[in-house]
């Protein structure tokens, strides 16, 4: 059962407190809510004042406050790999680079270099994965041998839209917390927009859909997050459809359950292959709506 928002912010909050920590988090959920949690998190493990923390009293806390964070650059030659929390040297960031659509298997190594060269310091240490759904297999696959056998002191928390396109083994050995973006906010607005259009998909002609995925038109890294979305919100609304028929015994499980595994194979293709986000996009809605008919 997913947890509300608040939920997971205490049990960070609780593992902060009691000191009993993992040494891998993986936070989920649309919008907003993770990465800002993920950062009080990764600042709360260092803050030297006293509980709740952050304090923002301490020095710890003085030092990773941040204004405007420095912008990466996954390939390294246009910005850096990955960056630190404000100033604070045990805390380190990696996302993608502005015109990124991956995480690269090269921003984890340097990470995994950064934690080496600071292996032997008193003080906790972490370092935030955030965009980890964009993590191709190359990187998901050297960021889990960081996470089979991690640096003392040192917890890694992993920020994900969604943790479907993710590793098995990568999400078990991680502390699951996921978030739900509150019914008023702009993403779960949008979210519901997505669910009534696809409501009525099964009575669209066919230019309509192709002019639904003419939205998705454009720039890979100014797409992708946005069919990424439309796949996941697909996904589930499938699942529901599938849950009300068999609850009923009415509708055609075998045409739902192919459109879910074609969903799964977009996601793959979207995630792996670099596809272009509006024929992704077609594919989908074609599956769901023969789905529906």
């Amino acid at each position: 059962m997913e947890a509300h928002s608040d939920d997971s912010r205490a049990l960070l909050d609780r593992a902060l407190v009691s000191g009993r920590l993992h040494s891998a988090y993986l936070l989920s959920g649309a919008g907003a809510q993770p990465r800002a949690a993920a950062l009080a998190f990764a600042r709360g493990l260092v803050c030297e004042g006293q509980p709740p923390p952050p304090c923002e009293r301490c020095r710890a806390c003085r030092l990773s406050s941040e204004t405007e964070p420095l912008a990466l650059d996954g390939t390294g030659r246009g910005g850096p790999l990955l960056r630190h929390v404000g100033d604070h040297p045990d805390l380190l960031w990696i996302e993608r680079g502005a015109a990124d659509t991956r995480v690269r298997i090269g921003q984890i190594r340097a990470l995994q270099h950064a934690l080496r060269l600071r292996g032997e310091g008193p003080g906790r240490r972490a370092a935030v994965i955030a965009d980890a759904e964009w993590l191709n297999a190359e990187a998901q696959n050297a960021l889990l041998r960081l996470l089979e056998e991690p640096p003392p002191r040192t917890t890694l928390v992993l920020i994900a839209a969604t943790s479907a396109g993710l590793l098995a083994t990568l999400r078990s050995r991680c502390q699951r917390v996921p978030f739900r973006a509150a019914e008023t906010t702009p993403e779960a607005g949008e979210l519901r927009a997505l669910r009534e259009r696809l409501d009525a998909l099964a009575g669209a002609p066919l230019p309509e859909l192709l002019e639904w995925a003419e939205q998705y038109r454009g720039a890979r890294g100014q797409t992708a997050d946005a069919v990424r979305t439309l796949l996941e919100v697909s996904a589930g609304w499938l699942r529901e459809r599938v849950r009300e028929a068999v609850r009923s015994g009415s509708g055609d499980l075998r045409r739902a359950l192919v459109a879910d595994r074609e969903i799964s194979a977009c996601r793959k293709s979207l995630d792996q292959r670099n596809a272009n986000s509006q024929m992704v996009a077609e594919r989908a809605l074609l599956v769901v709506r023969e789905a529906l008919r």
